[in-house]
């Protein structure tokens, strides 16, 4: 059988073709292609995670790849658009929640991409984002691992994994914002507050809707290249709880309410992380992977 050359800086929207079969990814239809790091694994074929994708919203506050806080031009008193987002968090330890399964997960908060109101009723095809990645790696050869990250992504164009190391407890803050309000140019710095060590870009340009801001725990969708593919969303790693505190938007506390919250599920319905209720100052947040509940933080 004759493979196809599959090259992945940009996955097809609606498939990928492997001679004469369609592996059909109908969620792709009606999102923008982008790429994220790649692990490559011994005894396993290369691959891919897409982690940064616009919500897949499934019903009321759920979504199939996101869990977390996601606020909208759309909503009352927010009119004006989002021209800065801060997040801090700890790096999740990533463990298995299921043995003898590779799964992924990207924390990170961003401008664009979400829902333009609680109801999602409008979504966003935008997105300049940033954070950390945790994933389980299962190697059927070499057993289990862990790997961690840092990167940033610009919707469109493939994620970049920046030079920055970071590892489990670690402090992340996140910082991106517009130079100049409408100037499309834009600045992204990660810093890993325990390490003391920074990355930053002041010169990014970038064209945004500004409609919506977000902090998320996300599971990606990945392409394995075999014969035949794998192409589909994958399990979250146990990451017990991820605490988002503090967070801003356009230099002032984002007043979370709880209609904000995303609940990321898998394709059958059952949760796989579970935003809390603000804390009691409104800038932050638990999010509690493989529970139904979650209790907020202390402020």
């Amino acid at each position: 059988m004759r493979v196809a050359v599959l090259r992945w800086a940009r996955p097809p929207r609606a498939g990928v073709v492997v001679g004469a079969c369609l592996l059909s990814v109908a969620a792709w239809a009606a999102a923008p292609a982008v790429a994220a790091s790649t692990h490559a694994e011994s005894a396993r074929p290369a691959v891919h995670t897409w982690h940064g994708r616009p919500v897949v919203e499934v019903g009321a506050n759920q979504s199939n790849n996101w869990s977390g806080y996601n606020q909208g031009n759309l909503e009352t008193g927010k009119s004006g658009g989002f021209h800065s987002i801060t997040g801090d968090w700890i790096v999740p330890t990533a463990s298995p929640h299921k043995p003898m399964e590779s799964e992924y997960s990207a924390t990170w908060v961003g401008i664009g991409g979400g829902c333009l109101d609680t109801a999602c009723s409008q979504t966003d095809n935008t997105l300049i984002q940033a954070g950390t990645e945790q994933d389980v790696n299962y190697d059927p050869i070499a057993g289990t691992s862990e790997s961690y990250s840092a990167w940033y992504e610009l919707i469109p164009n493939t994620s970049i994994t920046v030079n920055l190391t970071v590892k489990p407890g670690d402090h992340i803050h996140v910082d991106i914002h517009e130079n100049q309000i409408n100037s499309e140019n834009w600045s992204i710095t990660i810093q890993d507050v325990s390490s003391g060590q920074s990355w930053s870009d002041t010169n990014i340009s970038y064209q945004s809707t500004y409609a919506t801001a977000e902090w998320i725990e996300e599971t990606p969708v990945v392409v394995a290249v075999s014969v035949p593919p794998t192409v589909g969303f994958v399990p979250l790693p146990n990451l017990g709880t991820v605490t988002f505190d503090p967070g801003t938007v356009n230099g002032a506390s984002p007043g979370l309410v709880p209609a904000e919250a995303q609940q990321l599920v898998d394709l059958t319905g059952s949760p796989e992380a579970t935003a809390s209720a603000p804390d009691s100052d409104t800038d932050g947040f638990n999010d509690c992977s493989y529970a139904s509940s979650c209790t907020a933080p202390a402020s």
